[in-house]
């Protein structure tokens, strides 16, 4: 699988194409307070098996291409930096299609900043994306934590994640030592539909759902599913799977919109 994800990104890479006039041209109408941050990981395995994992590509683009499309400039972070695993790719979904095609996009994944190259106080909202390595890498790591968190409470920003990307949120704590969604409501990718006899939910450090539950988050999610299921309590914003990653994006800009009022 890892070779498959390789040569996909030869391939987009080799093609060459060129961004859009329009992102370019909405991107130079930002300020360096209209700044959004990704934050996604480096991990190509599911803990220490071959198992591959990867990030999850449609949560990222079809966030982003809502964002550009609005203005606002966006940068990618990951624990080490550097190029990060994609997967779960569509070639038959025109957005996926047209962002594997964008030499210029590709780039930004395959150069994620460093934790320590951010500057927090240019950001007023993070995004966590999903896919299974999401798990792995990002919610530990305290140097994302406290640009996160510095983020939402110097910044005033809106802290948001998709699907495994809500494993990002479950270590982050408010100044005064509670867990950011201490009380509040959340979503992500629930229990019920995550194989847990599985060797790859085995190496899974904590259940989003359950860890969310234990420390005072009111999760919910729509037993459905792939439903477009989203939530916004404050500037805390999450989405279930990659058919909220537009609604979560959108819920974004609103409450950055309600938050400059």
């Amino acid at each position: 699988m890892r070779n498959v994800l390789f040569y996909i990104w030869i391939f987009a890479l080799s093609l060459s194409c060129k961004n859009t006039g329009e992102d370019t041209n909405l991107e130079s109408t930002n300020s360096e307070n209209n700044r959004i941050l990704f934050i996604v990981s480096n991990q190509h395995t599911y803990g220490n098996t071959k198992i591959n994992a990867s990030n999850h590509f449609a949560e990222i683009v079809l966030a982003y291409d809502v964002l550009k499309h609005k203005g606002y400039s966006i940068d990618f972070v990951s624990p080490k930096g550097g190029a990060i695993p994609i997967g779960y790719i569509s070639t038959s979904d025109t957005i996926q299609k047209k962002y594997l095609y964008d030499f210029e996009f590709m780039k930004l994944l395959k150069h994620t900043r460093k934790p320590e190259e951010i500057i927090s106080s240019n950001y007023t909202a993070v995004y966590f994306g999903g896919g299974g390595a999401a798990m792995f890498g990002v919610p530990e790591n305290e140097a994302i934590q406290k640009i996160v968190m510095d983020i939402y409470e110097k910044n005033d920003g809106i802290v948001s994640a998709i699907c495994h990307g809500t494993a990002g949120l479950v270590n982050l704590k408010t100044i005064d030592g509670k867990f950011l969604y201490d009380g509040k409501k959340v979503n992500g990718f629930p229990d019920l539909f995550e194989n847990m006899e599985a060797e790859y939910y085995k190496q899974f450090p904590f259940s989003i759902e359950q860890i969310i539950k234990a420390r005072g988050g009111d999760f919910s999610y729509s037993k459905e599913g792939w439903d477009n299921y989203s939530i916004a309590d404050g500037r805390l914003i999450t989405g279930q799977d990659p058919t909220a990653a537009a609604s979560v994006a959108e819920k974004i800009i609103k409450a950055i919109e309600n938050n400059t009022k």
